[in-house]
């Protein structure tokens, strides 16, 4: 047997591929646990957003089965009319409703009977009279919903610093771009009122909550005790879907709150299906109509798709089917 040895270039190769392999390796490594670390940096950032974004903006609410929300669906106007009570009878005594009249309700959710009656319970400020002087007299069908403050610094006196807003469009999510471009536009025109001082005020009845309906429904039924660790300070109640947990009005849904006139069980969760369903047809009260006008511009626009492929197949049929013939002979 003869000793071979590797020639000391061959040697030193295969050593330098060694370590090469053992250095890539140890790198392979390294970057495994940098994409490791990295990865567990951004779940635990994840969620350290999403419990810092839960508690800016509230609990998310969940999304409810409206039997209004369908392409051809309709309101349950024996809801708005039971909604409609629960909020004279709950909310009117903080919230205000200033852009809807009594008018409004009439063939929606009662007779023009009830109507003016409902109205004519009311007084109202009017004038000036022959004399100059302002008078009060009944309500009338073309009045609005009486606000329950004279103004904003009475409310928030008697709220605890807490305003009151204002349900009209409490539902209705305007798009924060239409509101700028609106501001915008107050901003270039030249209008009595100053902009800066009174946009919070103008602005307000149009501000409404994100997912509207769901989450008017999930706050009006989300009050419960505050979890171990959390502390409310007095004057405030826990609700995990208002933005912070922490919310000025109380509960104001409790089982048998209302006596509804058709004989409905006056559930918590049945009260705010109501008051939601009725402040969502106050804040879209021509949603029915919309919807019946647009099925009618689609049947229209369907009927005159019809006729215009059947005049261009009848146009170019002629062109298409015809046999052109060449006569290579003469």
């Amino acid at each position: 047997l003869c000793n071979l040895q590797a020639p000391p270039a061959l040697s030193s190769f295969v050593s330098k591929k060694e370590h090469e392999g053992v250095e890539s390796a140890s790198m392979k490594s390294l970057r495994a646990l940098a994409l490791l670390g990295a990865g567990v940096s951004g779940l635990l950032g994840f969620a350290t957003i999403a419990s810092a974004d839960e508690a800016e903006h509230g609990l998310e609410c969940p999304s409810y089965p409206w039997p209004h929300k369908g392409i051809l669906s309709s309101y349950d106007h024996a809801s708005i009319r039971r909604g409609h009570q629960v909020y004279q009878q709950v909310c009117a005594s903080c919230h205000s409703m200033s852009l809807i009249s009594y008018r409004d309700l009439v063939g929606v959710a009662y007779t023009e009977e009830e109507t003016k009656a409902m109205a004519a319970e009311i007084e109202v400020e009017d004038g000036p009279n022959d004399e100059g002087e302002m008078f009060t007299r009944p309500g009338k069908l073309s009045d609005r919903f009486p606000k329950p403050y004279t103004n904003e610094e009475a409310a928030r006196f008697a709220n605890g610093g807490a305003y009151p807003p204002d349900l009209s469009l409490i539902t209705k999510v305007i798009p924060a771009l239409l509101f700028y471009i609106f501001a915008y536009r107050v901003i270039l025109s030249n209008y009595a009122f100053r902009f800066n001082s009174s946009i919070g005020a103008f602005s307000r009845p149009f501000q409404a909550r994100h997912n509207g309906q769901n989450y008017v429904f999930a706050l009006l039924t989300g009050y419960r005790d505050p979890p171990a660790g959390i502390s409310i300070r007095d004057g405030l109640h826990y609700n995990p879907y208002f933005p912070g947990g922490a919310i000025a009005m109380p509960k104001m849904l409790n089982d048998g709150a209302v006596e509804y006139e058709d004989g409905t069980p006056a559930t918590e969760s049945q009260m705010g299906k109501d008051v939601t369903t009725f402040l969502a047809w106050a804040a879209e009260p021509e949603m029915e109509e919309r919807k019946l006008m647009g099925f009618k511009w689609i049947f229209v626009l369907s009927l005159a798709l019809l006729q215009a492929a059947y005049y261009r197949r009848l146009r170019w049929s002629v062109l298409k089917s015809r046999k052109l013939v060449l006569d290579v002979v003469n």
